[in-house]
């Protein structure tokens, strides 16, 4: 938790006018908070100047809520937010099993705080282990979570991700269609990272999200070049893909969540404020723009 940070500068907050807004709430993955060290209510401060609608939380080990502090922490977090008409629509968790630690805990918690989606941690492929064989296992921890999910009133979703260090399963997207098909969607579903598609299956990740579409609840969006590599918002890829003219053909109207996996601090220099607020100013601007383009 954080509970010091960097000072808010002065200044006239910042929010978008109402030809800027879109009917779609704009949230930001507020893992890149991390790195000022920001208190809720500072945090808060800058999400208005930044012009974004909430945050989507990390309730993780090392994240901006430990799991062990969800209860006490994530009404903190969001009273904070409401008193600048922010929300959060989803968090960011570790959960892969219910015996995850503290997974009852953070799922009752972040639904009371009014989340409505959280996403699981990664599956890591072992590479000893048939891939059939590792699908099936997590299937069944799914299915226990789905119940559980259905108990408590909140969405689990998949992440589809690139290779990182790690393999995971799932990030090829016809392992995540075998991992959801078979759920109700309002229990588990996907959280659609274009960026990280494009990196997996260049122009082919258009096949595989007709089959996951009816099950996708959050759109993630980051900028990204073919190669794998993060770039600032309009920079990369992204706007020539056509995905926000599926999203509008779908009349998608749930969260997007903005993330910011950019060198957004300039090449190793120190980490500010303002720098952080202007790389979400920009970011907004552009996203803005592909969803009215499309």
């Amino acid at each position: 938790m954080a509970t010091s940070g960097a000072a808010i500068a002065p200044g006239v907050s910042f929010r978008a006018s109402a030809a800027e807004k879109t009917s779609i709430p704009i949230v930001v993955f507020s893992k890149v908070y991390q790195t000022l060290k920001l208190t809720y209510e500072e945090a808060a401060a800058l999400t208005t100047e930044a012009g974004l609608d909430g945050v989507d939380c990390p309730v993780r080990p090392a994240g901006e809520v430990l799991p062990e502090r969800a209860t006490e922490d994530l009404p903190r977090y969001v009273e904070a937010l409401r008193k600048h008409d922010l929300q959060m629509p989803l968090v960011t968790t570790a959960i892969t099993d219910p015996s995850s630690p503290h997974t009852e805990t953070v799922l009752v918690a972040a639904k009371k705080a009014g989340a409505r989606f959280y996403r699981f941690g990664f599956f890591d492929r072992k590479g000893d282990v048939p891939l059939a064989k590792q699908l099936s296992e997590i299937k069944v921890k799914l299915k226990d979570l789905a119940a559980l999910n259905n108990k408590i009133g909140i969405g689990g979703m998949l992440q589809n991700h690139s290779p990182s260090g790690h393999t995971y399963i799932g990030g090829d997207l016809t392992e995540l269609y075998e991992l959801v098909k078979d759920f109700d969607p309002a229990q588990i579903g996907v959280a659609f990272d274009i960026g990280h598609a494009v990196v997996v299956h260049g122009e082919g990740w258009r096949e595989h999200f007709e089959k996951l579409k009816s099950h996708l609840k959050v759109a993630y969006v980051k900028d990204v070049k073919r190669e794998g590599r993060w770039v600032r918002f309009g920079q990369g890829e992204l706007g020539r893909t056509g995905y926000f003219r599926l999203l509008k053909q779908m009349n998608y109207n749930e969260p997007i969540s903005l993330h910011i996996e950019f060198d957004w601090i300039d090449k190793g220099k120190t980490a500010t404020r303002i720098a952080l607020v202007d790389a979400l100013k920009h970011s907004l601007k552009i996203l803005k723009q592909w969803l009215a383009e499309n």
